[in-house]
């Protein structure tokens, strides 16, 4: 019979079995917490239970939304890096020869994140490229660059275009604790017509200085009402101590996240080695260039060579956090925890430009390895790093989501500007990048590594991380490509922070310690994703589309 117009009892009756009625609606939300009987999706165990769903990757899966009841800003993105070491936000650049040298660096610390410095270079180009990130910004400068009076305009010039910037305290005789006698900028040489001419004629003699014992904030206060662009700090008997760059507060203001030291407020800097003897002398000239955390870069991480490494590093270098990996099972991780790491890094096989599983038939699907792994290593207070298989913003939540405390990325952040290498067009006319994973024959067979010098040809990063030094004949894990152009690291990475922040909002989580918890209580939840679903959750049924990710 056909109904009346509205009326809809007879239809909603319909939906009831014959011993159930309609419920008041005012008493629904107790009644889904103590009467109904089933959650809406999986916990994580039962997500991740290999023997029933097999090896998951991050497409195979989506979490359930939760509550919002507040802004996406308020999204706390601290986590833990080391055991020692935290960053504001959970983004990591892979040591990768296409993707992170000294300014990748630089920008994922001043945004929050971390660039690990790759080493398929000799070590002297490592160890400069991390003494560019150290000396980027600073609170107190400790050891700044001295200039004699006898330093010609012409060295200044030379000094300025080796450290990145121009200006340098004049002492008496070139030294720190000195007597100060001036300040030498950029604007003082810049159009200076001799070359020849000592710093003494072109330099700066009107200072503001102040007294040593001045407290950072102190002295940030005298500089920012000075109109100079360095405070140098003097003693009693006007030798210089330290100096402060308005430069360095400028930076504090435009990027607040910065990772930074406690004591020195320089940039956090990590940087790649390899487990072979002469990585011993590399990581010396590393330590003494300023590093602070080491990753031991090697695609199967449980080997007597990165085991004896790492106890090697925290006996002779207590003060450097040490990262190990890479890993995908618990075994794996249980002999380098116990070897004293700090940090581990998952992942094997699961990078954009990696073939390892396809080839050497050895590896795990990511979120398995990751969510084994990391629950694991969380027993012994070890923070994990998801690291390979990142695509989007949604890999990066469920990489953190299964327990990983940071992810590293590659592929996805190796068409930006300041990754090294040089833009071109493409044969379908588009701007790109040259990227290729450490495993490929043409990172293998770079002899920049040696830099010309005995047994070159054997040391580069590619070899060494794949265990192929001895090999006559090169077994690629990995391939060549180029990856299209996303602008500068200053605009997508806060986008992906952005994405990041929206997406726990809309799981109703503050933070990242709350996802963390909230997955180890069952209070997270899960869904497996058909391929059918899959293909629903993409674009689907138009004639065309932009996909434009920010703006």
């Amino acid at each position: 019979m056909p109904l009346t117009n509205g009326d809809i009892a007879a239809a909603t009756n319909a939906q009831l079995a014959a011993d159930q009625k309609v419920l008041d609606h005012t008493i629904a939300v107790d009644f889904l917490k103590n009467e109904y009987e089933h959650q809406d999706g999986l916990d994580v165990q039962t997500l991740l239970d290999s023997k029933t769903h097999g090896g998951l990757t991050y497409n195979d899966f989506l979490l359930l939304p939760g509550y919002i009841g507040f802004p996406a800003s308020d999204v706390a993105l601290e986590t833990p890096v080391t055991k020692r070491i935290s960053l504001k936000t959970p983004l990591l650049s892979s040591p990768m020869d296409t993707v992170t040298e000294h300014s990748m660096a630089i920008h994922m610390a001043l945004l929050g994140g971390l660039g690990v410095v790759h080493h398929n270079c000799c070590a002297e180009d490592q160890a400069e490229m991390v003494r560019k990130v150290k000396r980027y910004e600073n609170g107190f400068i400790l050891d700044p660059v001295v200039l004699s009076p006898q330093t010609t305009v012409g060295e200044a010039k030379q000094l300025k275009e080796k450290w990145g910037f121009g200006g340098f305290p004049v002492t008496e005789n070139g030294t720190l604790r000195s007597k100060l006698i001036g300040m030498i900028t950029s604007r003082d040489i810049q159009f200076h017509p001799n070359p020849t001419d000592p710093v003494t004629t072109v330099m700066s003699t009107d200072l503001v200085t102040a007294p040593s014992g001045t407290t950072l904030t102190e002295a940030n206060a005298v500089l920012s009402k000075s109109k100079k662009g360095k405070l140098p700090i003097v003693d009693s008997d006007h030798n210089i101590v330290s100096l402060l760059s308005r430069s360095d507060l400028m930076k504090n203001l435009h990027y607040p996240l910065a990772s930074k030291l406690p004591h020195s407020k320089q940039l956090i800097c990590a940087a790649a080695i390899g487990t072979r003897p002469e990585d011993k002398e590399r990581l010396q000239k590393l330590a003494d260039a300023g590093l602070d955390i080491v990753v031991l870069d090697s695609s199967q991480g449980n080997s007597i060579f990165q085991i004896e490494m790492i106890k090697f590093i925290k006996e002779q270098y207590p003060g450097l956090d040490v990262i190990g990996g890479n890993v995908v099972t618990v075994a794996q991780a249980a002999n380098l925890i116990a070897a004293g790491v700090d940090g581990l890094r998952i992942g094997m096989g699961s990078g954009s430009a990696c073939i390892t599983q396809e080839v050497m038939a050895v590896g795990r699907p990511q979120a398995a390895s990751v969510f084994n792994v990391s629950t694991f290593a969380a027993r012994f207070g070890v923070p994990c790093i998801a690291d390979g298989g990142i695509q989007n913003v949604g890999h990066i939540v469920k990489g953190l989501a299964l327990g990983a405390s940071t992810v590293m990325m590659g592929g996805l952040l190796a068409g930006t500007t300041e990754s090294p290498g040089n833009y071109f067009v493409s044969h379908e006319g588009k701007l790109v990048k040259a990227y290729r994973g450490m495993g490929s024959i043409d990172a293998m067979e770079d002899k920049k590594a040696g830099s010309g010098a005995k047994g070159a040809i054997k040391s580069d990063a590619g070899k060494a991380r794949y265990f192929s030094e001895g090999d006559r004949l090169l077994v690629a894990q990995g391939v060549s490509g180029s990856v299209l152009d996303r602008g500068s690291v200053t605009k997508f990475v806060p986008y992906l922070l952005a994405g990041l922040q929206h997406s726990l909002q809309d799981m109703g989580l503050r933070s990242l310690t709350a996802l963390r918890e909230g997955v180890r209580n069952g209070a997270v939840r899960f869904e497996l994703r058909t391929v059918s679903a899959q293909a629903e959750g993409n674009v689907h049924g138009l004639h065309s589309f932009d996909k434009k990710l920010y703006s």
